[in-house]
């Protein structure tokens, strides 16, 4: 179909445009002209001579209109004959812009209109509308875009809007005169109208739709009507008078015998042609951007209307000889791309085209190669449609003897290459052709000028060294292909060595050589073998390995020489591959030592890896491949495996590394198998040098700066192709669950890496592996999975990577396996329908395995698809997935999938799971860590009561807890060992005790995890108990000898210690309650066992010096015992042996009975809570079988014999009985207990009156002056005391009480001590049911205690601890356990402000009775009570100045006021300071109280520091934290509060 004129062409941007008028008067059709041809003025090299073409009579009619010969752009700009044919008064110009329907229907209603004559339209359209001329200018686009098509049909005429004139008849009003035909003219036929239409459409391109219009229902003979025959001149016409009329008529006869749509034909490819043709003459231009415009132009018509520009362009060439070569040039290369686009070309074209072709080949023009080039492209696009006809031609010319044309070598070049103009089979034809014109050609090599002229061509240099001439690559070719059919082994020889010899240097010319070489191999292999034998060891060669330094430019052309050879022999084995099994060792030899020997460079790299793939390829392609054994496989592995690592590490320029992966894999298919060893290297290299690689976006700014920077994305796909592929050939050449096992833990240290990209990477390989296997290879069902828990974990933690893909490929992994464990444990075909999935339906024929959506993934060299890592669109499917595309097991979520995994596995692979995840909590990516406590605990929630070995799976959490940084992994992984806990409590409690002592935080966590559920913490501590009742015998350990360091490791220590750890614990504070009394015994046996062992105190002076020293046993299981006395509620039995120094007591064997005994009394005395519940638990351990637990036990029942609660457990009957069986125990020291148990007052009640009766000479004894008599005698009745018990001294208590209060301030200190000590057990016993004047007593002694507080004796403060103690909570003080601390521990200012302001605080009638003791005190002859007593009452005086006032008498206030005096005793602890001296003002103020003035002297005394000399003038005062200095604060302020009270003040 010939196109519209406007669609073919719309004139360039900025040409000139006449107006409507001007362009009237210019030239019409049918008005007087000149009578001189339109051709007679024209120069013969820019205007053509019209002859036989329709572009010939259009231009005719353009010449006629513009009433001009030269090349001027008539058919470029003329508006005004589109306005002339309008029918109607010009609209808008928004009409153009109307839709398609709006068009048809403005055709079909041109169609049907047909009332009115074309004149009449022009005469109105002119007459109405004077501004249509330029409304035509403006709705053109003279700069648009060449290839932006018009609406079909019409041209962007301002008239598209309005209804056409009739297409039967043109004719002009006016006062024109018309164009008249006859009958027989030549215009008076359809084809003159056609001419005459064209003529006027190429004036302007924006014609109306009817007369541009290209019909649908145009017949195929008049689309094809031929124009060959053109008619004769006509003369020119008259011009009208009327200079804005146009008049256009014919014959009533043409009109009567030729329908519209012939009219219309006609026009439209008259129209085209002189566009075609005026723009051929336009290409001799020299503006690039019009040229470019014309080019495209014509482009787009030959797509649409090719046999008309053919022929236009073949007309142009006949009519033009002479045009230049730039001209011709831009001719052949549109003729080229006509050619091309065309379906068919008729035999006469192609003889033409092929003669004009060969005729221009050949010519030396000043365009050198170029022009030769283009009318060689002319001849290829010929052979687009009969090749054969050119290779006839061309085989003629090769054959005459002379060297060929390059211009021959360069077609014949560009038929060979994959890239040229033949389908495949016609490829081999032209290919079988080729080897018979180098089989004729094989004389030629005798002819010294032939080969001389042949030798030049090749060594010819090219242009630039990257790119290599079609001819020369073909002149390679035909050079091999003549030597391999020549018959004469010599002549092969002498022309290859001659060959070699000449320059290695360019990469081309190297290939070209080696690409002859592997052509003559096919026919002449050893011939071919000598001579790259004895070119390898030539003295050139020699020189260039390893040691080539270039001297000259001229042994440049030897330095790559032995990349030739690799070449070469890469090119033999393609070549020869038919016989080439033989050599294949000898020439993978060759190709090694060249490699191993040759200077490394790029070069080198990239020949060894093509060379060794050419090899490689034609190996696989033989029959005996499989079954032959290739002696330099190894050796070729480690060349490949030496270049990988030779690789850039963060770079990918170049494919090396996928071809040197592809080689290894097709090298692995052969015979022999490598061996596990080398076969873990090579994987591990390939392994490294793919998935190490950086970031994508960091390999492109690598190559930013290159002149033509490669795909990364597609080089790094292909390279990840290649090494699935050989993960893909290991699994293939051995399916067995040991090579999925050896593939799979090379993958797992990169699914471990800390960087993103690499495990993105890696679980991408590891997921292909899978499906190929899942698709490709059924295993063994009898061989099970090794490791295969491993790989679950691996991939359930990256279910949680921070990267999507990676969870995305993870989790599909997951997928994958669960199906394939499906498979290999359950091989029956029912598995695979579990999810009860429709099949879909299949296409009749269609494979199940080969079902695509929507291709296929790329195949390997022996034909088995490949799942790649990379991008791929589209996969090929599972059976399973055919089955079912849409699996359950890939639509659930990470968790579920992992869950429904692990439901799959066995016990062993549990634990392996386990076992991994532990690994990967000491990762140092924190989401690693979180992820693995995920997984370890979800496998314990699910499968924690199946497993073994707990013991060490709780010492690796052990190890690995340290390393947890992340706060909920750690959580996740403390519950995870509760969880254990619930089935494997006795496990887990050996492992943690085997773990060093004391405990270190992670362990003391783990510790508290198992008792973090209540039932969980009982079982935990019976477990702890158990472990600490397995003692060895004493004497056993003794005698063990080199094993007495081990000791301090034994399970039961270890439990001791443990035991005091986790009594302090929430999780365990109600168990231990509750299971006080057992752990009682438990403690006191224990340290009874340790003392009986007799191990050492204190730690070694190396681990002293060390700072690593380890508490001994024995602090270990005191303190246990002190903890739990303090944190079960039973502080006040606490308090009491602390405020006695008990604790000392349990240091030795001898004094630890007594220690048991004190403990129990202090049980007693405090009426403790569980004195029952102790009592049930004693009856159970006078049973045991170790001596030590009977022996505490009869110690404590002993001191609750004197307890009535003791009678609600056990009656007197029961006790006696029990402790008679006692008196048959193995141990004399439990039946010397028994004994003393026996004489209890409660199975004596007698006992008590004796006692009293005997208290009152115990009394008189204390007044005798010999102090130890006097101490024994005060221990005695606090004995008395002791085994009254409940019956108590009765009224004899206040006696006792009086005495030991007149003994409170004796001068000897053991007499101070027993008396209050005394007084203390007094107290104590009395408990209850002590009298109102013993209370007196208690009250009145509280001063003397508290001062005494500050004695110098050590056991004098000890008991006056225990004494005030024992009295305030008679005394029922608040705070009776801060009261305790305070007295146990504290040692500064806030003590002693507590203890004071606690007595000054109670009754208001005991405030002076306090305040007198106290001033009582300054009389003393202890310098240490007096200054106490002056702190005391200075803090009296501070918050209790009036009372002060009242109380105090002037003989105190001169007790108070001094000059000098020695200093008084260190009221601190520590060493003692330096010697100081209080310093008194010598004046009083007279209005100021007595005593006020003494205090505050005394105050500022306090607060100034002398030094060797008393002189007022060495003082300096304290500072705050100094000694001294809060006394003196005290004195000053209770001075100045009682000044302030005084009167006159």
């Amino acid at each position: 179909m010939v196109p519209a004129a406007s669609s073919l062409f719309t004139p360039p941007e900025g040409l000139q445009q006449q107006s409507a008028v001007t362009r009237a008067q210019a030239g019409v059709p049918g008005l007087p002209s000149s009578p001189r041809s339109p051709c007679s003025t024209a120069p013969a090299h820019t205007e053509p001579r019209l002859r036989r073409c329709p572009a010939r009579n259009a231009w005719r009619l353009v010449a006629r209109c513009r009433g001009t010969d030269g090349p001027d752009r008539a058919a470029y700009d003329a508006p005004w004959l589109a306005q002339g044919f309008s029918g109607r008064e010009s609209q808008p110009s928004l009409g153009a812009l109307r839709p398609r329907p709006h068009l048809n229907m403005d055709r079909k209603r041109s169609e049907k209109a047909g009332s009115h004559s074309t004149a009449a339209s022009v005469s109105s359209a002119l007459s109405q509308n004077p501004r249509s001329a330029s409304q035509a200018r403006a709705c053109g686009s003279p700069g648009g875009d060449p290839d932006a098509p018009l609406p079909t049909g019409a041209l962007a005429s301002p008239s598209l809007g309005r209804e056409p004139p009739s297409d039967t008849a043109l004719a002009g009003t006016g006062g024109g005169r018309g164009i008249s035909r006859g009958p027989g003219e030549p215009g008076s036929s359809s084809e003159s109208r056609r001419e005459l239409e064209a003529g006027c459409s190429a004036l302007h391109p924006s014609l109306p739709s009817t007369y541009v219009r290209i019909s649908s229902h145009i017949s195929e003979s008049l689309r094809d009507l031929s124009c060959r025959k053109a008619p004769p001149s006509s003369a020119r016409r008259d011009r009208a008078a009327h200079p804005s009329t146009i008049l256009l008529c014919k014959s009533q006869s043409s009109q009567a015998a030729l329908a519209p749509r012939e009219h219309r034909a006609f026009l439209e490819k008259a129209c085209s042609a002189a566009i075609c043709f005026k723009m051929l003459r336009d290409l001799s231009g020299s503006d690039p951007s019009h040229l470019s415009y014309i080019v495209k132009k014509i482009k787009t018509m030959a797509h649409e209307a090719p046999s008309l520009v053919l022929e236009t362009i073949h007309e142009y060439f006949v009519d033009n000889p002479e045009v230049s070569s730039w001209h011709k040039l831009r001719l052949f290369h549109v003729l080229e791309t006509v050619i091309g686009v065309s379906d068919s070309l008729e035999e006469s074209w192609e003889k033409a085209f092929i003669k004009l072709a060969l005729e221009n080949m050949a010519k030396s023009t000043e365009l050198k190669e170029a022009y030769q080039d283009a009318a060689g492209n002319l001849l290829v696009a010929v052979c687009r449609h009969s090749w054969r006809q050119v290779a006839q031609h061309l085989e003629t010319k090769v054959l005459t003897g002379v060297f060929p044309h390059r211009s021959l070598l360069y077609v014949m070049g560009i038929l060979t290459s994959q890239q040229g103009p033949l389908s495949q089979a016609d490829r081999a034809n032209w290919e079988e052709q080729l080897n018979k014109i180098a089989a004729r050609s094989a004389p030629f090599l005798n002819s010294d000028v032939w080969s001389k002229e042949l030798l030049w061509a090749l060594t010819k240099p090219d242009q630039t060294p990257q790119e290599q001439p079609p001819e020369k690559a073909f002149l390679f070719v035909f050079y091999g292909l003549i030597l391999q059919a020549e018959d004469n082994g010599a002549t092969v020889r002498k022309h290859l060595q001659t060959l070699l010899e000449t320059s290695h240097r360019w990469p081309k010319q190297r290939e070209g050589m080696a690409v002859t070489a592997g052509l003559a191999a096919a026919r002449h292999l050893e011939d071919v073998w000598a001579v790259l034998e004895h070119f390898g060891q030539s003295d050139p060669i020699k020189c260039s390995l390893h040691s080539f330094s270039p001297k000259a430019s001229e042994d440049l052309r030897w330095k790559w020489a032995s990349s030739t050879i690799l070449l070469a022999y890469g090119q033999m084995a393609v070549k020869a591959k038919a016989h080439i099994l033989p050599w294949v060792d000898s020439i993978s030899s060759r190709m090694i030592f060249f490699f191993r020997y040759s200077s490394w460079n790029e070069t080198l790299k990239q020949s060894f890896l093509t060379a060794v793939l050419m090899l490689v390829e034609a190996v696989g392609g033989t029959s005996g491949a499989q079954s032959y054994r290739f002696s330099q496989l190894s050796e070729l592995l480690e060349c490949l495996m030496v270049l990988l690592q030779k690789e850039p590490k963060d770079a990918l320029y170049t494919p090396a590394r996928q071809q040197a992966i592809c080689v290894i894999s097709s090298l692995c298919k052969l015979s022999p198998p490598l061996d596990l060893e080398k076969k873990s290297q090579l994987l591990s290299i390939c392994l490294h040098s793919v998935l190490d690689l950086p970031l994508l976006d960091v390999l492109e700014r690598h190559t930013c700066l290159f002149l033509e920077p490669p795909n990364i994305q597609t080089l790094y796909d292909k390279t990840s192709e290649a090494l699935d592929q050989l993960l893909q050939t290991f699994l293939r050449e051995n399916p067995t669950t040991e090579e999925l096992h050896f593939l799979l833990s090379h993958l797992f240290t990169w699914l471990a890496s800390d960087k993103a990209h690499e495990r993105q990477r890696a679980v991408n390989s590891c997921v292909g592996l899978l499906k190929f296997l899942s698709l490709n290879l059924r295993l063994d069902p009898k061989e099970d999975f090794k490791r295969v828990g491993q790989l679950v974990a691996m991939l359930g933690v990256l279910c949680q990577d921070p990267d999507r893909a990676t969870q995305g490929s993870s989790v599909e992994g997951l997928g994958q396996l669960y199906q394939l464990l499906m498979r290999q444990r359950d091989p029956s075909p029912s598995v695979f329908h579990t999810h009860h999935c429709p099949t879909p339906p299949r296409p009749a024929g269609a494979s199940q395995v080969d079902t695509l959506v929507p291709e296929r993934p790329q195949a390997s060299m022996d034909g088995a698809p490949l799942w790649s890592s990379g991008d791929q669109k589209a996969k090929l499917l599972t059976p399973q997935e055919v089955a079912c595309p849409k699996d359950r097991i890939f639509q659930l979520g990470s968790s579920q999938v992992i869950k429904e995994v692990m439901k799959r596995l066995t016990l062993a692979e549990l634990s392996d799971l386990i076992w991994t995840t532990v690994e990967g909590l000491g990762s140092t990516s924190p989401f690693r860590v979180q992820a693995a406590a995920s997984m370890l605990l979800a496998v314990i929630q699910e499968h924690g009561a199946q497993l073994e070995t707990v013991a060490n799976l709780g010492r690796a959490i052990h190890l690995q807890l340290g390393s947890v940084r992340v706060p909920q992994a750690k959580e996740d992984v403390l519950f995870a060992v509760t969880l254990l806990a619930r089935n494997h409590t006795p496990e887990l409690v050996a492992a943690f005790l085997d773990l060093p002592t004391p405990p270190d935080s992670h362990t003391f966590q783990l510790w508290r995890a198992l008792g973090a559920e209540l039932p969980g913490s009982r079982r935990v501590l019976a477990t702890l108990l158990a472990w600490l009742q397995e003692r060895p015998p004493p004497a056993q350990t003794r005698d063990s000898g080199p094993q007495a360091e081990e000791k301090t490791h034994l399970r039961s220590m270890a439990a001791m210690t443990t035991l005091c750890k986790l009594q302090l614990t929430p999780e365990f504070k109600k168990t231990v309650q509750k299971a006080y009394p057992q752990l009682l015994l438990a403690f006191l046996t224990q340290v009874h066992y340790i003392l009986e062992l007799h191990l050492p105190r204190e730690p070694r002076p190396s681990q002293k010096a060390q700072g690593a020293a380890v508490p001994s046993p024995q602090s270990l299981s005191l303190e246990a015992l002190r903890s739990l006395l303090a944190t079960t509620g039973h502080w006040k039995s606490f308090a009491q042996l602390e405020l006695q120094g008990a604790w000392s007591l349990f240091a030795a064997v001898d004094t630890y009975p007594k220690g048991v005994g004190l403990l129990a009394r202090a049980m007693v005395q405090g009426v403790c809570e569980q004195v029952k519940d102790m009592a049930r638990q004693l009856l159970h351990s006078l049973r045991s079988q170790e001596e030590q637990e009977r022996k505490v036990a009869i110690l404590i029942l002993n001191e609750f014999l004197h307890s009535p609660a003791l009678l609600e457990v056990l009656s007197e009957q029961d006790a006696l009985t029990l402790l008679a069986q006692s008196l048959r125990d193995p141990s004399p020291e439990v039946r010397a207990l028994s004994l003393q148990g026996l004489g209890s007052i409660l199975f004596h009640p007698e006992k008590g009156s004796l006692l009293r009766r005997q208290l009152p000479h115990f009394l008189n004894g204390f007044f005798r002056n010999s102090e130890p008599v006097v101490v024994h005698l005060m221990g005695t009745v606090s004995e008395v005391l002791h085994r009254l018990g409940a019956q108590g001294a009765g009224a004899q208590s206040l006696a006792v009480a009086i005495n030991a209060r007149s003994f409170f301030n004796d001068e000897r200190e053991g007499v101070r001590a027993a008396a209050m000590a005394l007084f203390g057990d007094l107290v104590a016993a009395m408990a209850g049911k002590e009298p109102r004047n013993l209370r007196t007593q208690v009250q009145q002694s509280m001063v003397p205690l508290l001062l005494h507080l500050k004695d110098r004796c050590p056991a004098v403060v000890t008991q006056a601890k225990f004494a005030f103690y024992r009295c305030s909570l008679l005394l029922r003080w608040r705070l009776p356990h801060t009261l305790f601390c305070t007295l146990a521990w504290e040692r500064g200012l806030s003590a002693r402000h507590f203890l004071w302001s606690r007595l000054l605080t109670q009754r208001q009638e005991l405030f002076s009775i306090h305040l007198s003791q106290a001033l009582s005190y300054l009389h003393s002859r202890h310098h240490h009570l007096k200054t106490w007593a002056a702190l005391f009452l200075g803090y009296a005086t501070c918050y209790h100045p009036q009372a002060v006032s009242r109380v105090a008498s002037s003989g105190d206030v001169k007790l108070l006021f001094c000059s000098e005096q020695p200093p008084p005793a260190p009221l601190w602890d520590g060493p003692p300071p330096r010697p100081r001296k209080l310093w008194v003002g010598t004046q009083v103020a007279s209005v100021a109280s007595p005593i006020g003035c003494t205090l505050e002297a005394s105050g500022r005394a306090g607060l100034f520091h002398s030094g060797d000399g008393a002189s007022p003038s060495g003082k300096r005062r304290l500072r705050e934290d100094e000694p001294g200095s809060g006394e003196g604060h005290i004195l000053l302020a209770g001075g100045r509060a009682l000044r302030s009270q005084a009167p006159g003040t």
